[in-house]
């Protein structure tokens, strides 16, 4: 008996989240994992992977097969890298729950750090948040769009396409590649906002599914996530603009660090903000840097 269906986007990466989700669910419920059924969407953005999404539609890429999919009753929940999901959702379609957040970090590979890159070294990224950072820290480097699964591009720097390229230490963790790169400190480069965490949608009239799927709910990443995509919402960026934004839970308290960049790295704000769960700490955010930012920053965001 097939208790409910979870669809997934196919690569290697997304089918272990997929897998996380449903042995969260068979654990929180009794069922066995054939009870669940997985339901593999093929995605705009693993079929074209030769542009930056920027290009070619930005992140709905990610997200646009699986919403028609949910919407039309075919699937009862899909699984997502948070970062990957827009913040202006379709209407009938809800976040129910966030997986505990995975390593937040960037990892380095090709180098032990970004100083001890070459002069004019070529590093492959499709992040403008990456790019920008980069180039920040060494405006000599060449940035180069970098797409495809994590095997995918670490055969490309196999290869020597590239010198070095980042990746996330969430993704490379689940596909047990650990020891793979050297992590970044959040100091160093903040991480893009929901980075390292996995979310479950579903159809807002399925309330049915809704409370199966809230009962795998970290209460800690759902808070953290939602607060770095307010921050996103409020400033109305999309897949062009190079944001960072990490928020934390201390108890009752929570906090919120974010930068706006140039996307040549060129000029950049930082803040940071804290209050109690609840306030509007992301809105709060992003007027004090949309307040505060050069104009090379500002005019990249339609707030």
């Amino acid at each position: 008996m097939i208790r409910f269906r979870l669809g997934t986007r196919g690569s290697p990466l997304a089918l272990t989240q997929a897998a996380m989700v449903r042995s969260a669910l068979c654990a929180a419920h009794g069922w066995r994992d054939d009870e669940i059924e997985t339901v593999v969407i093929r995605t705009t953005g693993d079929r074209v992977q030769d542009r930056a999404l920027a290009e070619i539609g930005g992140k709905a890429l990610w997200t646009k097969e699986l919403d028609r999919a949910l919407l039309g009753g075919e699937i009862d929940g899909c699984v997502h890298s948070m970062k990957d999901v827009e913040t202006v959702r379709p209407a009938g379609i809800a976040i129910a729950a966030m997986l505990p957040r995975g390593d937040v970090r960037d990892r380095l590979i090709g180098a032990d750090a970004v100083a001890d890159l070459r002069q004019g070294a070529v590093i492959g990224t499709s992040s403008p948040r990456r790019r920008a950072q980069l180039l920040r820290e060494r405006p000599d480097l060449s940035v180069i769009t970098f797409r495809g699964n994590v095997d995918t591009r670490l055969a490309k720097l196999a290869a020597g396409e590239v010198d070095a390229t980042l990746l996330a230490a969430a993704g490379l963790d689940r596909l047990g590649r650990d020891t793979v790169g050297v992590a970044i400190p959040t100091d160093a480069m903040l991480p893009a906002p929901a980075q390292g965490a996995v979310g479950i949608e579903v159809r807002m009239a399925d309330e049915g599914a809704a409370v199966l799927v809230a009962a795998i709910d970290d209460r800690a990443t759902s808070l953290c996530v939602n607060t770095e995509r307010a921050l996103l919402a409020a400033l109305k960026a999309d897949c062009h603009s190079p944001v960072a934004a990490l928020a934390a839970l201390a108890g009752e308290t929570l906090s919120l660090r974010a930068e706006l960049i140039a996307e040549d790295g060129s000029a950049f704000v930082t803040g940071a903000i804290e209050g109690a769960i609840g306030d509007d700490l992301g809105p709060a955010l992003a007027a004090d840097l949309l307040d505060r930012a050069p104009e090379a920053v500002r005019r990249l965001f339609a707030a």
